[in-house]
Order: structure tokens, then sequence, then C-alpha cells
């Protein structure tokens, strides 16, 4: 909803009503409000006409926190500068959408001799024209169903404009405008048709759109879906955003029902701006996970190894991150592995990781046995041309003829070594500080003999962190599910450890690197 959907339905309304933005400037106010306090005018301050203007600060940061009307009290000057104290109920105004955040008040006076005299007006008015009083009755229960109809559409309009600005990606949109946009146009159902090529640009010439449909029709036919079979009193409403039309909204109205068309045009444009953000979204979000997958090594095959490596990115992350994995191939009979996890989402973090794994192959090539000088020579190299970064790593070499592991840990989780039979035991030695903050040589070094049908784990944190919970709790987990991959080759294990449910809101980013003997 825009300041001229406001308008046209606060216009109705008896009591005074106004949207203000987080300084205090006023958008815009309703008849009544000029009837209540003739200085509260659009363009006006709110400041400049407040008695106490630090108290209205206050009171305007509460109610952009809240999501439900809070009470208040506030004093203005009128325009013959005489204070008028009147009772607010102000809320964020969640369907603005402006620069600024803003804030709708509803307003009354609390002035009694204002109102006393409001009553012997009435009275006398009732005295001298008894004729009209049931006529004045119909009126005010006509005024006050308009007011309760007025109340429960701006309340829908809140729901719709809520659940697009929530809705990130455009299953989620496309969810919000099937639940929340019939009841806000007083319609039946409410039909999205979208044309997919035009909401998530392609990537290049052999890129597959990874969407499906579910709640909205291809008018591409990408997928095989042609224009749904609407009702033929539907109305068909185009959807631009930018300049570009991404398809259509279809809405089977009611028998009877008279469709408002400001009403249907202002929520149509909001559900274009929601359905263009989403496949923006969606476009950078594949972008930055190709970026990301590009800059990940191609394993080498290794005789006498199972080896299999892969990265997931987090649900809601846009930038690419630094989780990387790597395998050496050291001499005859030793493998080196290592994985770590540069902290941070960004470009910067993400050209850290990239030339760590370069630099890591040339320290395994000359001292690739000896994992505590890998990680110290790491050590210098990001603290040398990466200052303020920090990484995290696992370094480990390993002995085919003897199956002897040798390893060290930056800050980084424990390798996990599962057994045959299910059992598993993490590889908790070896732990130093991470990569990066401060000059450290001194990294120990643990070993441990690997079992001829054991697979090794090595992954990031981001397969074990969840907010609100110890690392424990996800290790615990992690473990749990390893039991499961008993019997399952590298590649299987691989793919069970690393698509386990995400149960947090804001998923990190995993990389998982496994190795069992061929």
């Amino acid at each position: 909803m825009n300041l001229a959907s406001f308008r046209s339905v606060a216009k109705l309304l008896p009591h005074a009503v106004l949207v203000c933005t987080a300084s205090g400037r006023i958008l815009a106010v309703n008849p009544a409000t000029l009837r209540t306090v003739n200085s509260l005018r659009t363009g006006a301050e709110l400041s400049d006409l407040v008695t106490d203007p630090g108290e209205l600060g206050e009171r305007l940061s509460q109610w952009l926190r809240s999501g439900s009307p809070l009470p208040g009290v506030m004093t203005v000057r009128d325009d013959e500068d005489r204070p008028v104290r009147l009772r607010c109920h102000g809320a964020r105004a969640t369907w603005w959408g402006g620069s600024e955040p803003a804030v709708q008040l509803h307003l009354s006076r609390l002035d009694i001799s204002d109102r006393f005299v409001a009553l012997t007006q009435r009275i006398t008015l009732m005295n001298q024209q008894m004729t009209y009083r049931r006529a004045i009755a119909e009126q005010r229960d006509l005024l006050l169903r308009s007011e309760k109809a007025a109340r429960a559409r701006m309340q829908r309009l809140y729901r719709l404009t809520a659940a697009l600005a929530a809705g990130a990606t455009l299953a989620d949109v496309c969810d919000a405008v099937r639940k929340c946009a019939p009841q806000a146009l007083d319609a039946t159902e409410v039909i999205l048709e979208l044309h997919s090529r035009r909401i998530i640009p392609s990537l290049g010439p052999a890129d597959s759109l990874p969407l499906v449909p579910t709640s909205w029709t291809d008018l591409d036919g990408i997928h095989g879906a042609g224009t749904a079979t609407v009702p033929e009193n539907a109305r068909r409403v185009p959807l631009r955003a930018e300049g570009v039309t991404l398809g259509r909204l279809v809405i089977p109205f009611a028998p009877g029902g008279e469709p408002d068309a400001e009403l249907t045009l202002t929520i149509a444009l909001q559900i274009a701006q929601a359905v263009r953000r989403a496949g923006l979204f969606e476009h950078e979000h594949r972008l930055a996970e190709r970026l990301q997958r590009s800059l990940l090594p191609s394993l080498p095959d290794v005789p006498g190894l199972d080896i299999a490596g892969g990265y997931a990115p987090g649900t809601h992350m846009v930038d690419v991150g630094g989780d990387w994995y790597d395998v050496h191939v050291l001499d005859g009979e030793t493998v080196g592995f290592t994985i770590g996890d540069v902290a941070g989402h960004g470009v910067a973090e993400a050209t850290a990781m990239a030339q760590i794994t370069t630099v890591l192959r040339s320290i395994a090539r000359r001292c690739g046995n000896q994992p505590p000088r890998v990680l110290a020579e790491l050590n210098d190299f990001l603290g040398t041309y990466h200052q303020g970064l920090m990484a995290t790593a696992c370094y480990a070499s390993y002995n085919q003829r003897t199956r002897t592991l040798r390893y060290a840990r930056a800050g980084h989780p424990p390798p996990l070594l599962i057994r045959a039979d299910g059992s598993t035991r993490y590889l908790a030695g070896a732990l130093a500080p991470p990569l990066g903050p401060v000059p450290f040589k001194d990294y120990p070094q643990d070993e441990t003999t690997v079992p001829a049908d054991a697979t090794l784990v090595f992954y990031t944190d981001g397969l074990i962190e969840r907010r609100g919970e110890g690392l424990d709790v996800g290790m615990d987990r992690l473990a749990q599910a390893a039991r499961a991959t008993a019997g399952l080759d590298s590649r299987e294990t691989c793919d069970v450890l690393l698509h386990q449910q995400v149960d947090t809101e804001l998923p990190d980013d995993r990389a998982l690197l496994t190795v069992r003997h061929a």
C-alpha cells in the first residue's frame, strides 16, 4: 500500500489517523486529523509541534519496534499556539516502503471541555431536530460499519504486506500470495501466472532453472505447465516491476462482488515487487553457490582410497563463503588431507580461501608429512597477506601402508572416525589457536591408527553449529547420524551427512571430506 491508498482508506475514518517517519515528519493525515488539531498537516514536523520533543523521540522508537498498536499520550500546539493533549495508539507502518521507516498513529483528544461542548451541541441539535433522530442513528450505524469494514480491510492488507516482506524465496512469496491475497482482495482465490525466465536471470546458455512451480503457473512452459483454467468472471492484472512484466495476477471474484480497481492495482504492485525481489535473490544465491563451487578444487584419484568431497551453502546466504577442502598426493604411500573455514562471508573471505588452497598445495609439496609445520607456514601466510581475517583448519597426513594418521588442528572441529560397525570416535587431540589473529608456530601433533574398514570424516563447523545450542550437542547429533552410514562408500556417506535436515533459521555453509580404503 502507498500513501494514496492510505488516504483513500483513512478518509472514511471518523477519528484522526496520521503517518509519520521515524524522525517525526508527517507523511499523510486524514480529514479527521485536521479537525482534531489543525496544526497536524502533511509535511509538518512533530518535533516542532509537541511540547516535549525528547519524549516524542522515545515514543516513536517504541512504536517503530511494535507490531501491534501501543498506547501513549502527547501534547501538541495548534495554529493558535494552544496546547492540545492527545491519546495515541501507534505501531510501525509495515506497508510503508519508503527509505525511512514510518509509524501509523491513531489520535483522540483528551480535552474534557471539547467533549462537553460536543455533547451539548449534540443534545441541542437533537432537541431541535427530533424528526431527524432516526436518520442520524442510521448514519452513525453506517459509519460504524464502514469503519469496521475499513479496519478489517486494513488488517488483511497488513497481513499480506507482512507475509510478502518476510518471503525471501519465490516459493515463500507465492505461498504468501496464495494464503493472504484472496482475503485482501475479497476474492475466492488468487492465481499467479509468471514468466520464469524473466524472474530469475539465466547464468549462461547451459543454465537450467531449478524452479518447480507448485503454487504458480509457468507462462514460459519450462516445466511443462501451461495457463490454468479460470472462471470467466476472473480479472487479469499485469504484474510489472522496474519496467519488466513478470506475469499476471488472475483474480476470480465472488459472484456479485465489486472489485476495487485502485486496491487491486496497489496489491498487484506489491506482489510484483516481492516476486522481483525474490527472483533476484534466488539468482544471486545461485550465482554465489556456483562461484563457491568453482573455487573448490577437483579431488585427485588416489589408488587404494575412496575419497569424496561435498559443499552445501547456507539456505539464506547470498555472499560467497570461505569453506575449503583439498587432497594432496605427497608420495607413493602418503596422502595429505586438509579442510578449513575462513570466518565470515564475502569477496575478501572467498579470495583468502582461494589463495589458501593454492598456498597449501605449495606447502604440502615441501613439508606435507609434517602437519604442525604446514599449519605454521599457513598461519604466517594469513597473518602477512590477510591481516584481520581468521580461519580454522585441520591438516592430516595419512600413510596407506601403516594406516597411520598424523594431524594438527588450528581451532577446527575434530575429525570423526566411523568404524565398520557404526561406532564413532572424534580425533580431539592436537588443538591450537585459529590461523591469522596472532603469530604462532608451535602447533601440536597427534596420531592414530585408522582401521582398514573405517571412514574418516573431515568437516567444517556449519555441519554441527546451531544457533542457541552448544557444539557438544551438534557433535553428538553428527555422531548419531554417522552410525547410519555403516556399509556406505565415501560418496554415499558424504551425501548423508552433508544434507542432514537443517533446523536453524540461519545455517552456515557446510563442507565435508570423507576418506576410506577402497
